[in-house]
């Protein structure tokens, strides 16, 4: 059967899909992101407490997405991401009427497990069916979605808080989640190349599991989503409480304005997959971690204008190292694509989770500079992990 060539209807249909997958998935995802503030406030909890809100949720989405990974060999890609979508998007409007924190705790983490279909299978559903000259390309314009996504949690949350209050703001990212789910079911193409498996043991799925994390350059770009991520996540989550607190004293809508730069995924992340075609992964990456790291230096400057520039360079750098990452395990990948997307994602979440929480003290204990440390660690391993990959890269190619 043949791929989906790139200029081909086909091809714009499966990534206009996938497009409206990845905004659903990461505006459900983020959405409570801006109102962690008005979690401390509603319920009394402190700004650690308050980002459980978003680990749990991410750290049940890590583990769903590996589940998914190997469910996913035996089960329809458009029929386990339909019903992915639909579950959460119900899932954030009932968080929405949650009346106690830990209420909205558990309700955030079974929509974690619920989102869990998607993005793994998204990642292996482009791998598979789409032709090796434009994957960089589809990829792009699916995190591209999920730039767009992103933005849109945060920058319509902030707004309808600030309007009508934080429950109408998450009501109002379930509904968009709704209709954005009738949008991807109406526009994916059927897989041409992929088979369902059923009955695959145990043996099978670790078989798959081993061989991936042998597979040289497989590991380390799950190290980098743990880095991206981590990164990217414990920025934008106390850059709000520090933009709230004198002597900015922002309001949430303000804030959300700022978050707006979050478009820049959708330039970088199609615009990074087209680089990394031409000009090598590595290279693309190296450069994407690098812009994270002059954004962070810019964060820790005093004028608005030099915070937000710096969240615009984090953004973009992130966006464009996620686009090249992600593309690169469904190309270095031999079999299970599945299986390669759902580690990477794993490791992609647990970032979130792990170093999203643990930011929060670092907050308490040590405000915003102890947090910009605490990333640019994170980013000075990242870089040294892209070397390795460059390297390795330039080896195979002479």
């Amino acid at each position: 059967m043949p791929y989906l060539e790139r200029d081909t209807r086909a091809f714009w249909r499966a990534s206009l899909a996938l497009l409206f997958a990845g905004y659903a998935t990461f505006s459900l995802l983020y959405c409570v992101q801006p109102l962690l503030p008005a979690f401390s406030a509603t319920f009394g909890v402190s700004p650690a407490q308050s980002s459980f809100s978003l680990s749990l949720t991410t750290a049940a989405l890590a583990l769903a997405i590996f589940v998914a990974g190997f469910v996913s060999e035996g089960w329809s890609r458009h029929r386990l991401m339909t019903a992915s979508l639909t579950a959460s998007s119900v899932l954030t409007l009932a968080v929405a009427f949650a009346p106690h924190w830990h209420q909205l705790l558990v309700l955030r983490a079974l929509e974690g497990l619920a989102l869990g279909g998607v993005p793994a299978v998204a990642m292996a559903y482009l791998a598979e069916e789409v032709h090796p000259d434009g994957l960089g390309l589809a990829m792009g314009l699916y995190v591209g979605g999920t730039a767009i996504g992103g933005m849109a949690g945060r920058v319509i949350t902030g707004i309808v808080a600030d309007l009508f209050g934080w429950r109408v703001s998450i009501a109002t990212i379930g509904v968009l989640g709704i209709l954005s789910m009738l949008a991807f079911r109406a526009l994916l193409p059927p897989s041409r190349h992929f088979v369902p498996r059923r009955g695959l043991g145990f043996a099978h799925h670790s078989s798959a599991l081993a061989k991936h994390l042998a597979t040289p350059g497989l590991p380390v770009l799950f190290l980098m989503a743990f880095v991206l991520m981590g990164s990217f996540v414990t920025l934008y989550n106390y850059i709000g409480y520090r933009l709230l607190a004198p002597p900015y004293q922002l309001s949430q809508t303000a804030i959300g304005a700022i978050f707006v730069v979050y478009l820049m995924g959708v330039v970088a992340s199609p615009l990074s997959g087209r680089m990394a075609d031409m000009f090598g992964r590595g290279r693309v990456l190296i450069a994407s971690l690098v812009l994270m790291l002059t954004g962070l230096a810019l964060t820790m400057l005093h004028p608005i204008a030099a915070i937000a520039g710096g969240i615009a360079c984090v953004t973009f750098g992130f966006f464009a190292g996620h686009a090249v990452a992600s593309g690169w395990v469904g190309r270095m990948a031999t079999a299970a694509k599945g299986q390669a997307a759902a580690l990477y994602l794993l490791a992609y979440y647990l970032g979130s989770s792990i170093v999203g929480s643990y930011g929060g003290r670092v907050w308490a204990a040590h405000g915003w500079d102890g947090v910009a440390s605490l990333v640019a660690l994170l980013l000075l391993c990242g870089i040294v992990a892209a070397w390795r990959l460059r390297v390795r890269e330039r080896a195979a190619a002479e």
